[in-house]
């Protein structure tokens, strides 16, 4: 009789405490209902609160802004089409519209067409072009432009900064007026250009903007524009190479409207000269000159020949010097000599550091024009 007392007493308890369970459950519940601020306020307080504003609504306007001052470049030799490329209206004046593009895209056409976005074509006048600043401009009545294009400044552009072109890229009757989207990724980038069209090594350097816009032949000439609608740099070329993706160029604005204020009033571009024949130094030492090896220098630019009467000569440049440094900048090559060279003007003084007979000397040499 006691173990079955104790049984009971157990089952008791048990059931007792399932009946609270659900009572206080059930009272939880109620209290809640009935009462629900403490509560709510308590979980509300416990939850950290964050607001996101999405304000990148896209380019649209942007691009609409400088749409229509946009062309395409037909250029033509013997009545043939021989090349596309891209231009923009940059300026009208006294009747007349300006289109800036580059000096590649026609230099070898005996004519020049463009065709603004609602299809009409117009031939145009070449006034001015000019190889080293890869500039050119076209002129024609300025009733045929449908707009001009508001100009920028690349040197208030930030790193990061949204930009995009507008071009004709691979096919201008498939992809005219084709928008590349990305940012600028560079300012001040040094690229090396052949400026001969059968060469692949680089004599020339440029000062370029750098972008991940998609930039592809054809888009040439074209503007490179800010979030504003703005142009900030003409683009210009694109690195070329395995495993190389978004890495294009861009000539500056102000230097292209440097070079465009002249061209456009047909003047000629003189820039001055030294008066040498010359090699890269390294090249000089491995192909041409291997008495030079030990030479005591490992970079710079070897004199070949000196012409008469030249800036070289009256400033005492010999052949056998070595060009070493220009205005104290080190001299990596002949397109960096080009390219200090022809950051001064005809009728400038230029320091100039030449290595011969174990020594470095300084000259000054007077400059003239580029024969």
């Amino acid at each position: 009789m006691k173990k079955e007392k104790t049984l009971v007493n157990s089952g008791s308890i048990w059931l007792v405490g399932i009946l609270m369970f659900f009572a206080g459950a059930l009272g939880l519940y109620l209290l809640m209902y009935f009462f629900p601020e403490p509560f709510v306020k308590t979980i509300t307080e416990s939850v950290e609160t964050r607001n996101v504003t999405v304000t990148d609504t896209g380019i649209a306007d942007a691009v609409e802004k400088v749409y229509d001052a946009v062309v395409v470049v037909k250029t033509y030799k013997s009545k043939q089409l021989y090349a596309t490329g891209t231009g923009f209206v940059y300026k009208k004046d006294n009747g007349t519209a300006y289109i800036l593009t580059n000096n590649h895209v026609i230099d070898s056409g005996d004519s020049i067409f463009v065709e603004f976005t609602d299809g009409h074509v117009v031939e145009t006048k070449v006034n001015g072009k000019d190889l080293y600043s890869d500039t050119a401009v076209l002129s024609l009545s300025d009733s045929e432009i449908l707009d001009v294009a508001d100009i920028g400044s690349s040197e208030d552009a930030r790193i990061g900064d949204t930009v995009f072109t507008v071009g004709s890229p691979i096919n201008s009757d498939t992809y005219s007026g084709t928008v590349t989207r990305g940012i600028l990724s560079g300012k001040n980038r040094l690229v090396g250009i052949s400026t001969k069209s059968s060469s692949t090594t680089s004599d020339m350097l440029m000062s370029v903007l750098q972008t991940d816009a998609a930039i592809n032949s054809g888009n040439s000439g074209g503007p490179l524009v800010n979030a504003n609608g703005e142009i900030i740099g003409i683009t210009s070329l694109k690195l070329m190479s395995t495993g190389v993706e978004g890495m294009g160029f861009a000539i500056p604005i102000e230097t292209a409207i440097t070079y465009a204020s002249r061209e456009e009033k047909g003047e000629s571009i003189d820039r001055p000269q030294l008066g040498i024949s010359m090699y890269n130094l390294q090249d000089a030492i491995y192909n041409y000159y291997p008495r030079l090896n030990g030479i005591g220098v490992e970079n710079g630019v070897y004199v070949k020949e000196v012409t008469a009467d030249s800036p070289a000569e009256a400033g005492g440049i010999k052949a056998g010097d070595v060009i070493v440094k220009v205005d104290d900048k080190d001299v990596t090559s002949l397109a960096h000599l080009r390219y200090l060279l022809f950051n001064h003007n005809v009728g400038d003084k230029m320091k100039v550091t030449i290595y011969r007979d174990g020594k470095t000397m300084d000259l000054e040499l007077l400059l003239n024009k580029k024969i």
